[in-house]
């Protein structure tokens, strides 16, 4: 083999440099469609609009199902893709379909432009989407960074161990988002999503019929809150029957949940954890005190959680049909 020259080797380093530095650059950035669909963003806000004001589930089921996307082989939009897949694991299940139907309608209203149609990928349409339910609740608009591409797998043993339990105590939460670069602050503006939606009976029942051998009740828990709950799912009922996460202000993005947390309403071991922990409580009373602190927050621990494991550049592919590979 001939021995490279001085020139040649100062090219291959060069080289190299290149492909690394493509790759680092290969990132999100807002305004990515500004060329090939300039209107992306007003398209999506709209649709999700109309789908918000045929029924409020529209705001956390799409929040929730961005959450549950990109925890599971990054923002990929691999949650959306149709049975057998991710979509079929038990901690799949219970998503709402209506965060489904939001970036479908989302996504048929964007193809409907003939110079976007086919050039937004699924998975930006979600994140577009998840801004606009936190703003259409009241919450913080922000900018939402694109050039993400769809993942072409999708299967649901990838769930497996990979989202977040109602029991998990505070080191177990802060390992599962800390492998995706987030950090307990992060972490618990996150989890003031809670702040909207619901949640199901058979997810929280043991804190309220069957803590320990000792204690039916979660001590945790808030007593005359533990009663409401046990009025709203008594023993024996549907464990699909549903309610609210926040008993305050349910339909309202504010920092209602870490004031609940204070008095002992969080409704998940998960979340009443969170002021129960030392280390933990301090953020929860920033958080709890002044909204401000805690939108701002949210703001960046979203921003982060959008570029998990994204695809981008020539992995990954932009989809027809959300729930369909190419």
């Amino acid at each position: 083999m001939e021995k490279m020259t001085n020139n040649q080797t100062i090219f291959s380093i060069f080289s190299l440099f290149l492909l690394f530095s493509s790759c680092v650059t290969a990132q999100l950035r807002t305004g990515f469609y500004g060329n090939s669909c300039p209107n992306v963003e007003t398209i999506v806000r709209d649709a999700v609009r109309q789908k918000f004001q045929q029924t409020f589930v529209t705001a956390p089921a799409t929040l929730r199902l961005f959450f549950h996307d990109c925890f599971v082989r990054g923002c990929d939009a691999s949650i959306l893709i149709a049975s057998p897949a991710e979509k079929d694991h038990p901690d799949d299940i219970s998503l709402a379909g209506d965060g489904f139907d939001t970036v479908v309608k989302a996504k048929q209203a964007v193809d409907r432009i003939p110079n976007c149609r086919n050039k937004v990928s699924c998975a930006d349409i979600l994140a577009l989407a998840t801004r606009e339910v936190v703003v259409l609740t009241g919450g913080p608009s922000y900018p939402v960074e694109l050039g993400r591409k769809d993942g072409r797998v999708s299967t649901q043993a990838s769930v497996q161990n990979n989202l977040p339990q109602p029991g998990f105590n505070l080191n177990q939460l802060n390992t599962m988002f800390n492998r995706h670069g987030l950090s307990q602050t992060d972490m618990i503006a996150l989890s003031g999503a809670h702040t909207l939606g619901f949640a199901h009976c058979g997810k929280f029942s043991k804190r309220i019929y069957s803590f320990s051998p000792t204690t039916r009740i979660d001590p945790s828990l808030n007593g005359q809150y533990a009663l409401q709950l046990r009025q709203m799912c008594p023993i024996g009922v549907d464990p699909r029957i549903a309610i609210n996460m926040d008993p305050t202000s349910p339909r309202t993005f504010d920092n209602a949940y870490f004031k609940n947390l204070q008095q002992g309403k969080g409704l998940f071991t998960s979340d009443q954890v969170l002021f129960t922990d030392q280390r933990s409580r301090s953020t929860v009373n920033l958080f709890a005190n002044n909204e401000g602190a805690f939108r701002q927050a949210f703001i960046s621990a979203i921003t982060k959680l959008g570029r998990v494991g994204v695809l981008t550049g020539n992995a990954g592919e932009i989809r027809r049909d959300c729930s369909r590979f190419n």
